[in-house]
C-alpha cells in the first residue's frame, strides 16, 4: 500500500510538472497575465454588450407599450417620459440610440 501512494504521488507530481512548461517560445512568462488580462478584456466587452442590450429592451417594451395605448409610435423618444419610462437611459461611451419612429424601433449604433 505504501508502494501505491508513492507511486501515486510520483504520477501526480509529474502531470503537474509537465503542464509547468514553456509551450511557447514567444509568450514566456507574461502568458499568465496576458491571459488575465485578456480576461478581464472580454469581461469589461460583455458588460457593454448586456448593457447595451437591456437599454435596447426596455425602450422598446415602453415604445411598444405606448403604440398600444395612444394608437401610435412616439414621434421621440422623450415623448415616452414620463409615463411609460422615468427617462431615456445614457448610451455606452462611443455609441448613441437611433430611434425609427416610423417602426418604433430603438437601437444602440456605434457613432
Amino acid at each position: 500500500m505504501k508502494t501505491f501512494n508513492s507511486f501515486l504521488i510520483f504520477i501526480t507530481a509529474a502531470a503537474v510538472l509537465a503542464g509547468c512548461g514553456n509551450k511557447s517560445g514567444s509568450q514566456g512568462a507574461n502568458s499568465a497575465t496576458n491571459g488575465f488580462a485578456g480576461y478581464v478584456n472580454s469581461l469589461g466587452q460583455a458588460q457593454k454588450s448586456a448593457d447595451k442590450t437591456i437599454d435596447v429592451t426596455y425602450l422598446n417594451q415602453a415604445v411598444q407599450q405606448f403604440n398600444v395605448q395612444e394608437g401610435r409610435y412616439p414621434k421621440t423618444l422623450e415623448e415616452l417620459t414620463p409615463n411609460y419610462v422615468a427617462r431615456i437611459p445614457d448610451a455606452p461611451m462611443g455609441y448613441r440610440l437611433d430611434y425609427d419612429a416610423t417602426t418604433g424601433e430603438v437601437k444602440v449604433v456605434p457613432q
